[in-house]
């Protein structure tokens, strides 16, 4: 009897922890899909499988389920970023990265793709921790990116970095902005083209 009950607390936490889990899981998704403006809290404990009631069990108010979820989705949009990198040979990571990000199926998978490139319009008019936490996954989107580049570890690699973060991040939005198929696919073809390692530095 003693064994149960000391065994109780930990189910309990437990079964906290697998609920809070869902709840930041369904968020991260939803804010890509609907925008941070779009994603409610009762629509998101409903897709958790929880009552409205038992939000403020977990989080102490909407700003922070935000922030967890932005950290959340920018965690999973740079692990799949380091997927991509593990597969390919170090002399062609960054090409299979920028390939993978500027793909067709990134492109049309916008809810579980990088948040920056579905949330950035509206990151300046977010509360100060949500904006804190889709920063620190940016900074570590740029590491990663620097990390692949042969002068990686100087100002230049950094610098580079940032500019084809910028820009394989603009060049997805407006290709998911325009109702141009052609377009959309020229803008990625053409910022492909552009991000490119010569092939004197790709070679090491």
């Amino acid at each position: 009897m003693m064994s149960i009950m000391r065994n109780e607390p930990n189910r309990r936490t437990a079964a906290k922890e697998a609920s809070h889990e869902r709840i930041v899981v369904a968020a991260a998704r939803a804010i890509r899909r609907s925008g941070y403006d779009g994603t409610g809290v009762a629509d998101i404990m409903k897709e958790a499988g929880l009552t409205h009631g038992a939000f403020y069990a977990h989080f102490e108010s909407r700003e922070a389920m935000l922030a967890e979820a932005a950290d959340r989705a920018g965690a999973e949009s740079n692990a799949n970023a380091a997927k991509v990198i593990a597969k390919a040979p170090p002399e062609q990571a960054l090409q299979a990265l920028m390939q993978a990000y500027l793909s067709k199926a990134h492109l049309e998978g916008i809810e579980t793709g990088c948040p920056v490139s579905a949330l950035g319009s509206e990151m300046p008019r977010q509360s100060p921790e949500v904006r804190r936490a889709a920063t620190r996954r940016i900074k570590e989107m740029i590491d990663l990116i620097a990390r692949q580049l042969p002068d990686w570890g100087h100002p230049s690699a950094h610098e580079r970095a940032l500019v084809t973060v910028s820009t394989m991040v603009g060049t997805l939005m407006l290709a998911r902005a325009v109702n141009d198929d052609a377009l959309s696919d020229a803008l990625c073809s053409a910022t492909l083209k552009s991000l490119a390692l010569p092939k004197t530095e790709s070679a090491g």
